[in-house]
């Protein structure tokens, strides 16, 4: 990507940014409530490193997609296609797992982020190498919250 593209990058971290902000605020009561009364699964977290955690996510993800959005590549429509999808499920993850504590749906949920991550690295390697790369850190967080989700539905059925 060339540096004369910088503008499009900011804005697509912005977007991204405002999704995981506006699907945090939207699940923000749920959080306290899963906070004081949820029991855990060994290997959680504090909370803080959450708060650290997913605004990086974002801004990669504002990174991946403005990449891709360069491309000419081929399989840029259905690179674009992925991102959308699994950014949507990103998004309705929080209030399905924190507003509605439906644990098991947001285990299905979280599942299907996980295939389409995976699908996502896949198309984004055939596009833009360092967009595949910039995802794989999402890829192994979303693993890990897979294992947490698992645990918390598993603790608190």
């Amino acid at each position: 990507m060339k540096t004369h593209k910088w503008k499009r990058v900011l804005f697509w971290v912005l977007v991204c940014e405002a999704v995981g902000g506006l699907s945090g605020w939207i699940s923000r009561e749920g959080l306290q409530i899963y906070l004081e009364t949820a029991e855990k699964p060994p290997f959680t977290p504090p909370g803080i490193l959450f708060a650290i955690v997913w605004p990086i996510l974002y801004a990669l993800m504002g990174y991946a997609v403005a990449a891709v959005l360069d491309s000419d590549s081929k399989y840029r429509e259905q690179g674009l296609l992925l991102f959308f999808t699994q950014l949507l499920a990103n998004f309705l993850w929080s209030p399905v797992f924190f507003r509605f504590q439906a644990y098991g749906a947001a285990l299905g949920l979280i599942a299907v982020i996980w295939l389409l991550i995976l699908l996502m690295l896949v198309t984004f390697w055939q596009i833009d190498k360092k967009a595949a790369y910039s995802q794989i850190p999402y890829f192994l967080w979303v693993t890990f919250a897979t294992y947490l989700n698992a645990g918390v539905w598993f603790l608190n059925s």
